[in-house]
């Protein structure tokens, strides 16, 4: 497990995306302050959606927010199973955060072509300002999969063979996730717990392969977190 780490235990799901979507505007403000830009990396799954949701009601600079993707799946870009459409449909459609500053993974066209797009635009991008990242029920975080075997110094993977489909898709290497200020974990459901329990007693996870230079934060609810 990551030594830097910060567990923030809440009741429920609701709670950690409270938590969760204060955090992010204040790291958000925080970074166009110093920096007059932010870059932040979505998550998909129904935890980060209820952020999204929250998010799309508040206030910020969205002016200044730089939006990309930790993972998608090699599906049409309309399919409802995107994550770039499921926060287009949360968040980005309601806000204004200007179209060129969305970098959308182009796994349409296939896991290589669209991982070597995107390398692309995560070496323009260089270090992240925060990061949001989920964790299944196997520990496996945006599409880095227990037992899977990448090259470590690439910035974007292709990814073949997924547990849960489709098989196809591309992710954010863990090196390049780490590459970041500040990294968020959201992890909530009794169905997390097996995995939480591996990740804290030192068990080789994807999440665990995920090691920033600053502390993680991650919030969890009651259900998935049992001592």
């Amino acid at each position: 497990m990551q030594q830097n780490s910060r567990w923030h235990t809440l009741e429920t799901a609701e709670d950690v995306a409270f938590a969760a979507c204060r955090h992010i505007l204040n790291a958000a403000d925080s970074a166009v302050s110093a920096r007059r830009k932010f870059k932040l990396v979505l998550a998909g799954g129904s935890t980060p959606e209820k952020v999204y949701r929250l998010l799309a009601g508040s206030n910020a600079n969205w002016a200044n927010w730089h939006i990309y993707y930790g993972d998608e799946r090699c599906l049409p870009a309309d399919h409802k199973d995107r994550n770039s459409l499921m926060a287009t449909q949360v968040l980005l459609d309601k806000v204004a955060v200007p179209a060129e500053q969305i970098f959308t993974m182009p796994a349409e066209l296939g896991p290589e072509v669209a991982a070597e797009r995107y390398r692309q635009t995560v070496a323009e991008a260089g270090m992240f300002d925060m990061v949001l990242l989920g964790m299944g029920e196997d520990g496996h975080t945006a599409s880095l999969f227990p037992g899977h075997q990448h090259q470590q110094d690439e910035l974007v993977h292709a990814v073949y063979n997924s547990p849960k489909p489709p098989p196809e898709r591309i992710s954010i290497s863990a090196k390049a996730l780490s590459n970041t200020r500040e990294l968020i974990f959201l992890i909530t459901g009794a169905n997390k717990q097996e995995a939480v329990n591996q990740w804290r007693s030192g068990q080789d996870l994807p999440v665990a392969g995920i090691t920033p230079e600053n502390p993680i934060d991650i919030y969890i609810d009651n259900a998935a977190y049992k001592p």
